[in-house]
C-alpha cells in the first residue's frame, strides 16, 4: 500500500477519535426532551373565588341614616292621616302600615325604632291596647254635628274660633260638612298669615240696632287711641275682650345708632399744682 495512503489514514482516525459524532449530540438532545418533559410543570394559581352577592336591600338592615329612617316615618304619618281623612278609622299593625304604604323591604333594626319610639311617640299618632296604630286628629269629630257642637262650645266659653286646617285634618270628607253648615259658620282671615278661622254664628246675637245709636258709635273717633288702651277702658266697664293666642310678630330690637361724635385727644395736664413743690435742677 501507498505510504502516503496509509498516512492520510492515520489522520483520518486521529480526528475521528478527537471529534464528537453527531449521533451523540442528537442522544444527548434527546436526553435532554426526555427530561424536560419528566419535569412536572408548576401548577397554576388557583382562580379566585368569586364575590359573595351583594343584597341590594342589605343597607336597610342596618342602622340606616336618620333620612332614611324618618323617611319611613314620615310616609307612614301621611298615609295614616289620608285614611282618617277618607273616614278610615279602624287600627292597623307595623306590618299592615308597612304593607299598605309598600315598605316591607324595611330592616329589622328600624322595625325596632318604629315600634318602640317613634310611632309611639309621635304626636300625629296614637296605639290602642291592642298595639294597633291611629291617626290623633286636634280635635275628636267625626261628623257636621260633632263640628258645629266644637263651635258652639268654643264660642260659649269665650275659646275664639277654629283653625280651618285643624278642621280639616280631624273631620273625614270635611269639604261637604263645610258646604252644608255654610249658613251656621263664619270665616275670619288672620291677617298675619292669612289662615281661616271658624267661628260659630250665633244668630241669636244679631240684634237690630238703633240708627242713632249707630250714629253716637261711628261719632266716636278711636283711630289714635292704642289698642292697649281701649282693651282696658273696656275692662274697667266690666267687657272682656277676645284674646288672640295665634302666632305673634316677632319683635325685631332697635339698633343703637353709633355715635358720630369725634373723639378730642385731650392735652396732657401740666403740675401747676406742684409748682411749689417741685424744684428744677440746672447744671450751673
Amino acid at each position: 500500500m501507498d505510504p502516503a495512503l496509509l498516512r492520510e489514514r492515520e489522520l483520518f482516525m486521529k480526528r475521528a477519535y478527537v471529534t464528537p459524532t453527531v449521533e451523540k449530540k442528537r442522544k444527548d438532545v434527546e436526553g435532554l426532551g426526555k427530561d424536560e418533559k419528566k419535569k412536572p410543570k408548576p401548577s397554576a394559581a388557583p382562580a379566585p373565588s368569586p364575590a359573595p352577592p351583594r343584597d341590594v336591600n342589605a343597607y336597610k338592615s342596618m342602622s340606616g341614616s336618620g333620612q332614611y329612617k324618618f323617611g319611613v316615618l314620615a310616609k307612614i304619618v301621611k298615609h295614616m292621616k289620608q285614611r282618617h281623612q277618607l273616614g278610615d278609622d279602624h287600627p292597623l299593625t307595623l306590618d299592615e302600615i308597612l304593607d299598605e304604604t309598600n315598605q316591607l323591604d324595611v330592616g329589622s333594626k328600624v322595625k325596632t325604632w318604629l315600634l318602640t319610639e317613634s310611632l309611639v311617640q309621635n304626636p300625629k299618632l296614637e296605639q290602642t291596647p291592642e298595639g294597633g296604630f291611629l291617626f290623633k286628629p286636634p280635635y275628636k269629630i267625626r261628623d257636621k254635628k260633632a263640628l258645629l257642637r266644637l263651635l258652639k262650645q268654643h264660642d260659649l266659653k269665650g275659646l275664639g274660633g277654629v283653625l280651618l286646617d285643624d278642621v280639616q285634618e280631624s273631620l273625614p270628607n270635611c269639604e261637604k260638612a263645610l258646604k252644608n253648615l255654610q249658613n251656621e259658620i263664619i270665616y275670619v282671615s288672620r291677617p298675619l298669615d292669612k289662615k281661616k278661622i271658624l267661628f260659630y254664628n250665633d244668630r241669636t246675637a244679631q240684634l237690630v240696632v238703633d240708627e242713632e245709636f249707630q250714629k253716637l258709635w261711628r261719632g266716636i273717633a278711636v283711630e289714635s287711641v292704642d289698642d292697649d288702651k281701649i282693651e282696658e277702658y273696656l275692662e274697667k266697664q266690666g267687657i272682656r275682650s277676645m284674646q288672640d293666642h295665634g302666632p305673634k310678630k316677632p319683635v325685631i330690637p332697635k339698633r343703637k345708632k353709633a355715635n358720630n361724635r369725634k373723639r378730642t385727644h385731650k392735652k396732657p395736664r401740666d403740675n401747676d399744682h406742684l409748682a411749689d413743690v417741685l424744684e428744677t435742677y440746672e447744671d450751673k
